[in-house]
């Protein structure tokens, strides 16, 4: 399980790299599936941009950007957006697995 922080035409605080990396781990632990997290920071005078790049097990893949004035509300939309979709991913195979086993438990007589 690797987290990777890329800073692109900026220059961050180191809080901010930290929260990033929090922001990761927290996904992490709530995702056992997950081995990769590529987030990667850009910036310009006007806007902060944050994009995160999830990987895992079985073809498990993620991605979201986000883009506003504030790093940390564009880290948080982001992270939002990302576990959205792990959480989707998620309970859709669980609900095919009940519904496979709901299969092969029913008889018609």
């Amino acid at each position: 399980m690797s987290i990777e922080v890329t800073v692109r035409h900026i220059e961050i605080e180191k809080e901010m790299h930290d929260y990033a990396r929090e922001q990761a781990e927290e996904l992490l632990e709530s995702f056992p599936r997950v081995e990769y997290i590529h987030v990667i920071i850009d910036g310009e005078k006007h806007y902060q941009m944050a994009e995160v790049l999830v990987q895992g097990k079985n073809h498990l893949r993620a991605e979201a950007s986000e883009s506003t004035d504030s790093l940390k509300a564009s880290l948080d939309k982001a992270f939002d957006k990302v576990e959205k979709q792990l959480r989707k991913s998620r309970d859709k195979v669980q609900s095919k697995r009940k519904a496979r086993s709901g299969k092969s438990d029913t008889v018609e007589v």
